[in-house]
């Protein structure tokens, strides 16, 4: 067992994400828990809601890896596009559109995070995502604009990941 670090007040929510960022970036971390004792070694305690919450609002990936770090937010188009694929080589099985609605499916508990990022990589004629635990629903402006989605999408999933 790890020796904890005696903690004298609250780890400010900015310092302990830092940290978590740095964790992830550093080395592969396959859970909350094993996440929450490596931040516990450290003298950051945090509760399971807390640390759900920061690795929810920080949009980190679950990957076959681990946790990875995506592009945030205000990254650059590039940024978005690689998070976006990275997404897509972890989690998408399988896709296929009818009309201007594409569906997607994924392991169990990862449809949000690639919703997510296909929100955020705002890709042309996408109007929106609709995700389940382990379906995406896309909707697109019309039926070319959902086969042109598939096919970038599946193009993206069959490269190899670098």
């Amino acid at each position: 067992m790890h020796k904890v670090k005696e903690t004298t007040k609250p780890i400010p929510r900015d310092v302990r994400r830092r940290r978590i960022a740095e964790l992830v970036g550093a080395r592969a971390i396959h859970s909350q828990l094993e996440l929450q004792d490596l931040l516990a070694t450290e003298g950051i305690e945090v509760n399971q809601a807390t640390l759900s919450r920061d690795v929810r609002d920080m949009g980190l990936l679950k990957g076959r890896e681990g946790y990875e770090i995506p592009g945030d937010a205000g990254a650059a188009e590039t940024d978005r596009s690689l998070a976006l694929d990275q997404a897509v080589h972890a989690f998408l099985s399988s896709s296929t559109c009818t009309q201007n609605l594409v569906v997607l499916r994924t392991p169990a508990g990862a449809a949000p995070t690639l919703a997510l990022e296909l929100d955020r990589a705002a890709r042309k004629g996408m109007l929106g995502t609709i995700a389940g635990d382990d379906t995406v629903l896309v909707i697109c402006k019309g039926a070319s604009d959902a086969r042109r989605l598939v096919h970038d999408l599946e193009r993206m999933r069959a490269r190899k990941k670098r």
